[in-house]
């Protein structure tokens, strides 16, 4: 039996398969597990040999940790992430309450190496470089997709299609998905190395002030002395006549510069330390909003769906459950014969399910445009426990994030 191997060449493409994904990173590779160890022909694709770096803040909580055990591969992660047991929120006075959490922080490079390694182990076919550049379709179903291997057009036929490309939108433009070209948000994000903050900073720190209003910066601990340092920006563009979406006028180096300015700990780590690589930008698509979920033959999952929170810009863990429900849907359309609008429903059904939490995270995002909302909540937090109980709730999915920036819930801060 030949071994398994990822970034298999292009020139060895198959014509046709059960399920092709497109797009290797956390979303895909879930489903290509899933759907592999049901016995499902699955080839993935994706546009970069792995491993590969990917824009992210590489914070794993704890839906992310639910995700990964599901999958069968969170120990092996774990032994490669850096733990941590607190979320430090910092406001713009410098007030701090650190929420504990299951959480722990791991590159992106190394997180989607390890989910196409099992997706290759389950018995998925990986090939890369390859790019998405349209689907096929007979009578108004997908049947399969064009592909480019470099100057080589390919075609393979699938029974299903999963699109699982992230936030740029090209793949959904191509694929006749898209409902907003522009993100949601944007985040700048670099790595430093600086052993002398090792023990100084060991949680996962975010930090709001006006100076990074309308959004955030955070420092994420990794292996090694090195920390994920950024900022993001939330609602990045603003509706203009005619109903179309334009980018404000921001400008994230400016931000970042500024997190480093009003941050102590941020300006330490940056000036005593070496950076490991450029800052990267990124888009964000949040709030399960900017697609279409699915058509005959086509689904789209992870980011490509919108699968970051908004207020956070969490979004590992999403992405990696809504890879999950494309391939259960898949998965019970064989098992339970299940007509392919029923697949479809079911897959639908499920995002609807997750969709009212991503609209109370989009409520929250007033403490990102009105940073003193974070003074008040961790002024309050550190006399209550009730309080700080509400927020570790918020991590683990147990609590309401909108609630603690109601109306209601501003009156209840001064009654708990």
């Amino acid at each position: 039996m030949s071994t398994p191997v990822l970034n298999a060449h292009p020139a060895t493409l198959p014509t046709r398969c059960d399920v092709l994904i497109v797009g290797a990173g956390p979303a895909g590779s879930a489903a290509a597990i899933t759907l592999a160890r049901a016995g499902f022909e699955v080839v993935l694709v994706d546009q970069h040999p792995f491993p590969r770096d990917k824009i992210c803040g590489d914070g794993l909580i704890p839906d992310a940790h639910n995700a990964l055990r599901k999958l069968g591969v969170l120990d092996e992660v774990m032994a490669l992430a850096q733990p941590s047991s607190h979320v430090g929120c910092i406001g713009p006075r410098g007030g701090r309450v650190d929420v504990p959490g299951t959480l722990a922080v791991l590159p992106r490079k190394e997180l989607d190496h390890v989910l196409c390694r099992a997706a290759v182990a389950a018995g998925a076919r990986m090939f890369a470089p390859v790019r998405f550049a349209a689907t096929i379709e007979e009578g108004g179903r997908v049947v399969g997709a064009k592909l480019n291997a470099g100057d080589d057009p390919r075609e393979i036929r699938a029974t299903w299609v999963l699109l699982a490309t992230g936030a740029v939108p090209q793949a959904l433009l191509a694929a006749g998905m898209s409902e907003r070209h522009t993100p949601s948000g944007i985040a700048l994000r670099g790595y430093v190395r600086n052993p002398r903050m090792v023990g100084r900073i060991d949680k996962l720190e975010i930090v709001w002030h006006r100076a990074v209003s309308p959004g955030y910066g955070w420092i994420f601990p990794c292996r090694d002395g090195v920390f994920n340092v950024g900022v993001g920006v939330a609602d990045s563009h603003i509706e203009q006549r005619g109903g179309k979406l334009a980018k404000k006028d921001i400008n994230l180096r400016q931000v970042f510069d500024d997190f480093t300015r009003i941050y102590a700990p941020a300006r330490e780590l940056v000036e005593g330390g070496e950076w490991v690589g450029p800052l990267k930008g990124a888009p964000l698509r949040c709030t399960l909003e900017g697609a279409r979920y699915s058509r005959p033959g086509l689904i789209v999952t992870g980011e490509a769906a919108g699968s970051t929170y908004s207020f956070s810009g969490e979004g590992i863990g999403k992405a990696l459950e809504t890879g999950i429900l494309a391939a259960e849907a898949v998965h019970a359309g064989r098992d339970r014969a299940l007509a392919e609008d029923q697949v479809r429903t079911q897959y639908e059904a499920g995002l609807r399910a997750l969709k009212p939490r991503f609209d109370l995270y989009a409520k929250a995002n007033k403490v990102n445009r009105h940073p003193w909302l974070a003074d008040l909540l961790i002024w309050r937090a550190k006399k209550s426990e009730r309080l700080l109980r509400r927020m570790t709730g918020v991590l683990n999915e147990t609590s309401n994030p909108g609630h603690l920036v109601s109306v209601k819930g501003m009156l209840r801060l001064f009654t708990e």
